[in-house]
């Protein structure tokens, strides 16, 4: 069976990306002041902060099933299974979307759409799974099995540097992001399972990094890693704009893991719209090869 790995640009692999790895990259789509964009289609990371931080309406939605089987179609063309990994259905009605068309007569048995609950460097890390499972000769299901049974083994904590995308996204109140905003308040957000959820509030980035460092430590060695090393274990950072600010975090992160080759990627600009710029993220997941 020739098995083609399809995700989204949620998972922040560009096109490029996707055509070096020969995988498949569905592109999320954008209002940005009444006009349609698509991420890393007609809109690049630039582009997209030079228009959030000037003060345009952006809007993020998913795309419409004609999209989605179109992609598809034109990957069943070549191949004769699709194993799509889209964003979290707790964070969006995309993979409800692809799992409704997966169940039509003509997809049936030819694809399986994973509903891992991951987004960015987490649901990365799946495709790259993904791939390296089918190039061991594995079918489209017995892949999705896989990264099914490994969905929950992962955790991402971020923190926001401003509380204004949070109020616009109607995530909080404009009271509430008003007295965040006088007491300087930095929220810290988890992702483990479905949904983007409050953690704690802290009023430095320092105290901040502390913070999701330790959270992200506890994570692994209680319920990601059973090894003594923490061996089985990916670590990852991530941002939204600010790169020298992540790497400085990155610094940080490789002295409490010496073992361990930290990853640093840019947030997919669905994630960076209800965030904002010099936002930072740490994420852990564990190995599955």
């Amino acid at each position: 069976m020739k098995v083609a790995i399809m995700t989204d640009s949620n998972s922040g692999i560009t096109q490029k990306e996707a055509n070096e790895l020969g995988i498949f990259v569905l592109p999320m789509p954008f209002t940005i002041n009444g006009q349609e964009f698509e991420e890393d289609i007609n809109l690049t990371q630039d582009e997209f902060y030079d228009k959030l931080m000037t003060g345009a309406e952006v809007f993020t939605s998913q795309p419409a099933a004609g999209e989605v089987t179109k992609f598809f179609d034109n990957i069943l063309k070549e191949y004769d299974q699709i194993v799509h990994i889209p964003m979290s259905s707790g964070l969006s009605g995309s993979c409800q979307t692809a799992l409704m068309l997966a169940q039509e007569d003509e997809y049936k048995e030819k694809v399986y759409v994973v509903d891992s609950q991951r987004i960015s460097v987490t649901q990365k890390w799946d495709v790259l799974d993904a791939l390296a499972l089918s190039k061991q000769g594995k079918d489209a299901k017995e892949i999705h099995d896989i990264l099914m049974d490994n969905k929950l083994n992962a955790s991402i904590y971020i923190t926001v540097n401003t509380l204004e995308y949070l109020k616009k996204g109607g995530r909080i109140t404009p009271a509430a992001a008003a007295l965040g905003g006088l007491l300087k308040i930095k929220p810290i957000l988890t992702i483990q399972g479905e949904k983007l959820d409050s953690f704690q509030k802290t009023r430095t980035m320092a105290k901040a990094s502390k913070i999701m460092i330790d959270a992200i430590t506890k994570d692994i060695k209680e319920r990601i890693d059973d090894s003594e090393d923490m061996s089985n274990t990916r670590i990852m950072i991530a941002y939204t704009y600010d790169k020298d600010q992540a790497l400085e975090f990155k610094k940080q992160v490789e002295e409490i893991f010496p073992n361990h080759e930290v990853i640093c990627d840019s947030l997919s600009l669905s994630v960076a719209c209800h965030i904002g710029p010099h936002s930072l993220a740490i994420a852990a997941c564990k190995k599955i090869i």
